[in-house]
């Protein structure tokens, strides 16, 4: 009798576990925020990449402006092969924002002395908490703002030709 209820017992905790198993399964675990086009940027407080000093984005986004805020490191490569656009990006009728991601200062100031510095204002983000509720998860990652302070583009991966393209007709 102790033998059946054993043997009962098991097979329904084998069951139980096997369902919980499968469900796990179903649920995906890739983290992948919103796109977070149409999307009002959000008020943060940061520090000055030059200065150290707190800045306020309000202080920096204004309405009436385009900007192109661009989630960067001197340790990621595809960086280096966005930076060409990024520079000729500055010329344009857009106010360039860059965010370093969690970047040792000293390294990411060489990678701007080597490849130009195209920002207009640089904010440090050490443990990567703005570039995360912006709706950043990784490196290089853009987004462009209207003039009514909207999210209206977030650019994935390196800034190339085509989107690059696309920006000067979106901000014309």
């Amino acid at each position: 009798m102790r033998n059946k209820i054993f043997i009962i017992f098991g097979f329904i905790l084998f069951i139980f576990c096997f369902i919980v198993f499968y469900k796990g399964l179903q649920k995906p675990n890739v983290y992948s925020p919103e796109l977070n086009q149409k999307k009002s940027i959000s008020s943060f407080v940061s520090l000055d990449f030059y200065s150290n000093e707190k800045v306020l984005s309000d202080d920096i986004f204004k309405k009436g402006n385009y900007y192109l805020v661009n989630i960067w490191s001197s340790w990621c490569v595809p960086c280096r092969t966005e930076h060409p656009f990024l520079t000729r990006l500055k010329n344009s009728k857009i106010n360039l924002v860059g965010i370093n991601y969690k970047d040792n200062i000293n390294n990411a100031k060489a990678f701007l002395n080597e490849l130009g510095n195209p920002y207009s204002k640089i904010l440090s983000d050490k443990d990567g908490v703005i570039s995360i509720e912006l709706g950043a998860y990784g490196v290089p990652e853009t987004f462009l703002i209207n003039k009514e302070k909207v999210i209206i583009k977030k650019i994935i991966g390196p800034i190339n030709n085509e989107s690059y393209k696309e920006i000067l007709n979106l901000i014309k």
